[in-house]
């Protein structure tokens, strides 16, 4: 059997490398110092193409170092997890791996001076050397267990890590966390849930948490396969349904979990129709017992854009998926996913639904010194026809109620593009968006820069392999690094 997320553009490459004569086309603009990096799945070792799923390859994190108008450096490597350490006969890394050998594969970031390779699950986190060597397990200096997440905000004005984390082990909690400046967790608080979803995203207004308690809900018959031999696995799924969800086990007995639930590469979580659909606000200063929660329409949001306040409403601007691991189970394919915004009414207890956008996107960013804030830009690459979307890279101009798309060619794949502006106080849309362009024809990536108003090229640095299809990446400043 073939897999479609080990081909074509999501195909993982088999070695490591450190490239310093990069080509590159046009100009890189002088205020672009830093590192451009980006996380995602490359499977390594011995991996079965019909139960393989595309969110359980083992970390990648690739890097481009960017000064004076120059690619530096560009280099690949792997998160050193139990899983490849063991394949590459290399030293295991001391820490707590968390509940499973996989390797940190979803995003990275540079926080308190350190980079960090992020995960979700309960799966550890990695930090990272800045040439991307692993260091080893990263609990924030033992303030946060059970594992974090993927996707943390940053809140503009303190710089703290604002988060919400979910585990299989934690019953039917989450847990909100703020990580301070220092790098160490100044603030956890656990949050009631109605069972146990894969809560992948959440969202940070000024003054508001919002949590996405969405019907896509750990399944016990795909951990039990995962993780227990033929014959037990009636008697574990009942055990599993009777704790997960419902009992929280606590962290030392999770701890002793054996390593190892990736081996088989199935993804233990999946649509759930008994699983109501609501989003939760909560004041950032509150507590479970201060979280409103207010129905919306089945669906599943595995990214927002953005959120703000305005007045006594709440304004998410989400991805929106139809349903979400239902009939596939190998990776995000129930539907095009489209740009939608709920508005929470707080005085009314109402949530308004309306579509921006009806076109397949994915991966949606903003300005970062927006985030929690008013945003006007907004910017996604499309996705439809084919796993590898369609080459194209949407802005939407939420103010004007249009949209620009640029084409960079129907044998092109776009990953996610990141937002930098060209000086600190420069206006919202005033800077370059970079993101990794694949080539179907040559095999071949390069990293895109683009002037964010216009969308035209500005620069491209050229690579002579792809960069798989992955996840989420962020320009790390040098002064931020």
């Amino acid at each position: 059997m073939t897999n479609r997320y080990l081909e074509g553009p999501f195909a993982p490459i088999d070695e490591e490398v450190t490239l310093t004569d990069l080509e590159v086309s046009g100009s890189i603009p002088d205020y672009l110092d830093g590192r451009y990096l980006r996380n995602g799945p490359n499977p390594i070792g011995e991996i079965d193409p019909e139960l393989y799923h595309w969110f359980l390859g083992d970390g990648m994190v690739h890097g481009l170092r960017i000064r004076d108008g120059k690619a530096e450096w560009y280099r690949n490597r792997w998160v050193r997890s139990p899983q490849v350490t063991r394949v590459l006969g290399e030293q295991r890394r001391t820490g707590h791996t968390g509940i499973s050998a996989l390797g940190a594969n979803t995003n990275v970031i540079g926080h308190a001076g350190k980079t960090v390779a992020l995960v979700e699950g309960g799966v550890a986190n990695y930090e990272l050397t800045d040439e991307l060597d692993t260091v080893g397990p990263c609990d924030f200096d033992g303030t946060i267990t059970g594992g974090y997440t993927a996707h943390p905000k940053r809140d503009p004005a303190t710089g703290e890590l604002h988060a919400v984390s979910y585990n299989m082990f934690r019953g039917n909690t989450v847990q909100y966390s703020v990580i301070g400046v220092d790098g160490r967790a100044s603030r956890t608080v656990d949050i009631e849930v109605t069972g146990s979803p894969m809560m992948h995203d959440f969202s940070l207004t000024q003054r508001h948490v919002v949590f996405y308690d969405l019907p896509v809900t750990f399944d016990n018959r795909q951990a039990a396969e995962m993780t227990v031999p033929r014959g037990l696995r009636l008697p574990a799924r009942l055990v599993l349904s009777a704790l997960i969800g419902r009992v929280r086990i606590p962290d030392p007995i999770s701890a002793r979990i054996p390593s190892g639930m990736s081996a088989d590469r199935r993804f233990p979580y999946s649509w759930n129709p008994r699983y109501p659909a609501r989003v939760g606000v909560m004041p950032r200063e509150g507590g479970s017992a201060d979280v409103r929660w207010f129905d919306v329409e089945p669906c599943y949001v595995f990214h927002p854009m953005n959120a703000y306040d305005d007045g006594d409403t709440v304004v998410l601007d989400v991805i929106r998926h139809p349903k979400m691991f239902d009939t596939d189970h190998l990776g995000p394919n129930e539907g095009p996913p489209t740009l939608d915004r709920w508005t929470i009414d707080l005085a009314d207890g109402k949530v308004r639904e309306s579509r921006i956008d009806d076109r397949g996107q994915e991966f949606p960013r903003v300005d970062e010194r927006l985030v929690g804030r008013r945003h006007r830009y907004g910017y996604a690459p499309a996705v439809g026809e084919g796993a590898g979307g369609t080459g194209t890279l949407l802005k939407h101009d939420l103010v004007g109620g249009n949209s620009q798309a640029r084409s960079f060619g129907v044998d092109k794949s776009l990953g996610e593009f990141v937002f930098h502006p060209s000086a600190p106080d420069a206006d919202e849309d005033d800077g370059v968006l970079m993101g990794y362009v694949y080539d179907r024809p040559t095999d071949r990536s390069e990293l895109a820069i683009v002037d964010a108003r216009t969308l035209e090229s500005v620069a491209a640095v050229k690579l002579p392999h792809r960069v798989p299809a992955g996840f989420h990446g962020n320009w790390v400043p040098a002064a931020q690094a």
